[in-house]
């Protein structure tokens, strides 16, 4: 059986050589087309045992599956080897290049697996020289994978801005979903997860840090920051003035790996035991969010006090209706039906305090 994939047009060449091939089917991707590639799939049993069986080496039965060309973004391990799917594993074994944060740490990474694919250097450093070179292989149909240090491409991780392009330019972005900091933190925290905000890592400069730690202080939704080891003490410090010492915090740090620690207390706390020990590793801080401020709704005698003081002073009924209404926390439609019992229909209705009745 013969399978059509997206490859470059240089290829084509080689297909006059296959017997009995149906002529050349383009395939458009946005406004660009691409020319085929023929990749030989035997479709027996015993092949296709072979293939899922085969966990090393870049032999054909891995690339028997239909890759389309795109840029992938391929999570990788955050510590733990072993945490990486085997989707993942093909993608990088299937892929023309990989572009990696690292190569000498992710070198270790495909020798594990023994994937051979060649690494290409992609970092904060060199991604702008190198998009051009990236974009015009993917426009010309490769397939390129793009892999960080640890965990998910693109967040707080180089690629951003080469995938904004590739979504402008209508070439595929294919997420290879896997180990993520952010959610392994967020799902051993022991906080709530129903709402949260991920910030990542903290402004250089000291203002703006503080200025982004105050937004997130008022926040009712749990807050994950990625904190580096020896700016720890720092940021608990900041952390602590700012959220105040009795909010309650999460230190997640080596995730994974042999020597995974989830350290939970308050951020007083916190600053007091980091300010002597100074932890190795990659840490996620989670932070409780504000709690919800409960008002007390007045009583009865106390919102008539406010709107007779208020007519006393020359108000109309309905201006004093809706200025009780917003300055506490009882119900406008309340507000009003207690005017109606005082002042009877003297009472001018607005439109809000129409509809509410």
């Amino acid at each position: 059986m013969l399978r059509l994939i997206s490859r470059p047009s240089a290829v084509i060449a080689g297909l006059a050589a296959v017997p009995s091939f149906a002529p050349c089917v383009l395939c458009s991707l946005g406004s660009r087309r691409f020319a085929p590639r023929l990749v030989r799939v035997s479709s027996s049993t015993s092949d296709t045992n072979a293939h899922l069986q085969q966990q090393h080496g870049n032999g054909d039965s891995s690339k028997s599956s239909s890759v389309r060309s795109g840029l992938y973004l391929v999570a990788t391990p955050i510590g733990n080897l072993e945490d990486i799917t085997l989707r993942a594993i093909r993608i990088l074994k299937f892929a023309d290049i990989i572009l990696s944060e690292d190569t000498r740490h992710s070198r270790k990474l495909l020798q594990y697996y023994g994937i051979k694919t060649p690494l290409i250097s992609y970092h904060k450093f060199n991604e702008s020289e190198r998009e051009s070179s990236i974009l015009q292989r993917l426009r010309q149909g490769e397939i390129i994978a793009l892999i960080s240090d640890a965990g998910t491409p693109c967040i707080s991780d180089p690629g951003m801005e080469l995938a904004k392009v590739c979504v402008n330019e209508n070439i595929p972005v294919i997420p290879i979903p896997g180990p993520s900091a952010l959610a392994c933190a967020l799902s051993a925290s022991g906080l709530s997860t129903d709402e949260f905000k991920f910030v990542g890592f903290l402004p250089k400069h000291a203002s703006s840090r503080r200025e982004r730690l105050q937004v997130s202080a008022v926040e009712t939704a749990t807050q994950v920051f990625f904190v580096p080891p020896h700016k720890l003490h720092q940021f608990l410090d900041e952390a602590s003035l700012i959220f105040g010492e009795s909010r309650l915090c999460v230190i997640a740090r080596e995730m994974t790996k042999v020597h995974e620690e989830f350290w939970r207390g308050t951020l007083g706390e916190a600053n007091k035991i980091y300010s002597t020990q100074k932890p190795k590793g990659e840490i996620t801080l989670l932070i409780e969010g504000k709690a919800n401020s409960v008002n007390n709704v007045p009583s009865n005698d106390q919102l008539e006090l406010e709107l007779k003081e208020l007519i006393s002073k020359g108000h109309s009924l309905s201006m004093a209706v809706k200025l009780v209404a917003e300055g506490t926390s009882a119900k406008r439609k309340h507000v009003y039906a207690l005017a109606l019992r005082l002042y009877g229909n003297q009472v001018e209705p607005t439109d809000d305090s129409a509809q509410e009745s």
